[in-house]
């Protein structure tokens, strides 16, 4: 097994307990993961549905079980509660078998950037929009997660790579992009004003690297549709990976520029590419 090397790593909407998490993808990623630092950006073991459905597999406990031998191994690993863990919102400040809590994070690159890190949803107007729309909301994303997973198993009986079939919806419907892209926004101007380099967070399970006004906007996706991790490698550069039988880079911010588009990121361009012979996951960049 070959490892993958880099300074930092950040991961979040794992949804650890629910069906739609992609364990498997995960726990290969972080079996080959040799880091400095590990983030856990929120959601990652979802309290919200273990309290409505319980549902769990082995596959989620070995997830948790890796994460704790990086601690074991000297990884710094931050956990950061999302919206579907807030209970442990109320552990901040304390320690778990070298896993510690905080509300967020400042992240200092090794080139110096400064970031801020959280899990992203109190940027979220949604959550304080009206009842009936926050339903209908939820159940379309049940609608698509569900079918993303029939899909998933239909292209394994055919030893077909996984296709995220939600980001493809997501990128073909207005009000979707038009959500995303003020999202961004909002992430980007609060970092702006509190004299970061840029914002790390998840929460809206769509994996960007962006530049808006000077500013950096790095969402490291989710492992329930889009398997994807942000990395910065030893010079600073921050790199978001897709992780599974196609895994590749699909967007890269260093000091000198920012690829790719955000147009080349909706267009899912990396991951087509990885099927007409592009590196397997062996083959991704390293970190120097």
């Amino acid at each position: 097994m070959t490892s993958f090397h880099c300074r930092s790593a950040f991961i979040s909407d794992v949804h650890l307990g629910t069906p739609d998490c992609k364990a498997a993808y995960l726990l290969d990623f972080l079996r080959r993961l040799r880091c400095e630092k590990l983030y856990l950006v929120g959601d990652i073991v979802d309290l919200e549905a273990l309290s409505r459905r319980h549902w769990w597999h082995a596959e989620h406990s070995a997830v948790i079980a890796e994460v704790l031998a990086l601690a074991r191994r000297g990884v710094e690993v931050v956990y950061i509660p999302g919206n579907h863990d807030a209970p442990m919102r109320k552990l901040h400040g304390q320690n778990f078998a070298g896993v510690r809590i905080e509300l967020d994070a400042v992240h200092v690159g090794a080139d110096g950037r400064r970031y801020r890190v959280s899990h992203g949803d109190e940027f979220d107007p949604e959550r304080i929009g009206s009842r009936w729309m926050l339903l209908l909301g939820e159940a379309m994303h049940r609608l698509i997660c569900w079918s993303n997973r029939r899909l998933h198993a239909l292209r394994r009986r055919l030893e077909l790579p996984y296709l995220p079939l939600s980001i493809i919806v997501k990128s073909h419907v207005g009000k979707a992009l038009a959500y995303i892209r003020a999202y961004e926004q909002r992430v980007a101007d609060d970092a702006r004003r509190r004299g970061f380099d840029g914002h790390i967070c998840g929460h809206i399970h769509f994996g960007h690297v962006r530049e808006l006004g000077g500013v950096l906007y790095l969402n490291d996706g989710d492992w329930v549709e889009h398997c994807t991790v942000l990395v910065e490698d030893h010079a600073g550069a921050m790199e978001l990976i897709h992780w599974s039988e196609q895994s590749t880079a699909l967007g890269r911010a260093s000091r000198e520029q920012v690829w790719p588009s955000p147009a080349a990121v909706l267009a899912l361009a990396p991951l087509g590419a990885a099927r007409r012979g592009e590196p397997d996951p062996d083959e991704l960049p390293r970190a120097a």
